[in-house]
């Protein structure tokens, strides 16, 4: 990996080569999506079938669209046994940690005036889960049961068939131990404008969650504000933040671990020691000598890889709150202490052995995290994405009477005297 002096101008360079990974820098692939989610906004499922023949060379129909319970039969005879367990187990706690993020509808009284605020949840939920070469079940996991425990009633989720027109046994099993409700054989930009519009066999829904390649992150991006989404996601990214107490074979693992992903994933090291900077790019080339998509990790580290060393503590931790990461490790001598200070990350990870993987699939905490410095202002997927807040207000005119004289007059200093009267001929 590539080690720099942490300097004005090199993080400028890097922060700069990070954004043109944004869904922002695909013109001609956004073009494409216009033109398909228009399509099937005008001819609902013909052009979703038509789509599906095209990019994922699968016949499928009104007839098939659907999974039948045979499909999900054959799906549980095909995936390893322990596989489905070790499934369930991850189910079960991620579901115990999102439970904590459940709220509840509140109200006060004061005067003659009852205010609150009731809690509900969306009423129709649909989840994009990727096909293709990749199975991902932690990712249908990720994005069913935050919907589940918030109350959603009805969760449907869209993914590609493969050739023989069946979707990848893992993610099928883990839509049914999730529970999904129904599952459509479709993906793409074309899956995105079905569940957005909605067609003939595909009933509209209220929110979009799930990953995609840029063409899914592109059509939710269209699509946004016709119906709600989860982010718009970039490729995924790790920050490591470490001091001489860092283990550089651990180091270097973690970073490598986001790096396979694709070749746009992003691996920075931000430390204040120079030794560990050479040996984790040294323990780094090791790991290439064995690692199954070496070629992947390579191309991923030439463009977006790189070690920074920091004159001070400070200093790194200036950087980091700027990278704004979607993974944070933090392997120091203080990490709890520094923890303090980060204040822009989707999700920290404390400690030599807290590494990213386990926030993957296992600890609890949802593994959807804002991408490309949008930690910032987003937040990690979760139960507040699948409700929705009303506000409740009632007077009685005594309550009113205390009020209205103000009401009146911040309408009218707002030029707004149609509000000021409908306060008024209540005191006629």
């Amino acid at each position: 990996m590539q080690i720099f002096e942490l300097s004005e101008e090199v993080f400028g360079s890097i922060l700069t080569n990070m954004l043109k990974r944004s869904p922002d820098s695909y013109p001609k692939e956004e073009a494409i999506v216009s033109d398909i989610i228009k399509d099937v906004r005008e001819r609902g499922d013909e052009a979703v079938f038509e789509y599906t023949r095209k990019f994922d060379k699968a016949d499928i129909s009104a007839e098939n669209f659907v999974v039948t319970p045979e499909e999900e039969a054959e799906a549980y005879e095909k995936v390893d046994k322990e596989l489905i367990e070790i499934i369930r187990r991850a189910i079960a706690r991620i579901r115990a940690f999102h439970e904590h993020e459940k709220q509840e509808s509140w109200f006060t009284t004061e005067k003659g005036m009852v205010l609150g605020q009731r809690v509900t949840p969306l009423q129709r939920a649909g989840v994009y889960v990727p096909g293709g070469k990749a199975a991902y079940p932690s990712s249908v996991l990720m994005n069913v049961i935050p919907a589940q425990v918030a109350g959603v009633p009805e969760i449907i989720m869209c993914t590609p068939p493969g050739r023989d027109g069946k979707v990848t046994p893992t993610t099928l099993v883990a839509a049914k131990e999730a529970g999904v409700g129904t599952i459509y054989k479709v993906g793409g930009a074309q899956a995105i404008a079905a569940m957005a519009y909605g067609t003939k066999s595909l009933k509209k829904v209220d929110k979009i969650t799930g990953p995609g390649n840029i063409f899914v992150a592109l059509a939710k991006k269209a699509v946004y504000g016709h119906v709600s989404i989860d982010s718009v996601a970039g490729p995924s990214e790790v920050t490591v933040l470490a001091d001489d107490s860092a283990n550089a074979h651990f180091v270097a693992a973690d970073l490598l671990s986001q790096a396979e992903h694709d070749e746009l994933a992003s691996c920075i090291l931000v430390t204040t020691s120079g030794q560990l900077a050479e040996d984790v790019s040294r323990e780094v080339d090791e790991y290439l000598k064995v690692l199954t998509r070496a070629d992947i990790i390579k191309k991923s580290l030439d463009n977006f890889g790189r070690i920074l060393v920091a004159n001070s503590m400070d200093e790194a931790i200036m950087a980091v709150n700027e990278i704004a990461p979607e993974h944070l490790e933090i392997v120091t001598r203080d990490p709890f202490l520094l923890m303090t200070r980060i204040k822009n990350a989707g999700a920290i990870f404390i400690g030599e052995h807290s590494s990213e993987p386990l926030g993957d699939y296992f600890a609890g905490p949802n593994h959807v995290l804002p991408t490309n410095g949008t930690a910032k202002f987003f937040s990690a997927l979760s139960v507040d994405d699948f409700i929705k807040k009303t506000s409740i207000i009632y007077s009685s005119k005594e309550a009113l009477a205390t009020l209205h004289g103000d009401i009146e007059n911040f309408a009218k200093a707002e030029g707004l005297t149609a509000h000021a009267n409908s306060i008024h001929v209540r005191f006629e």
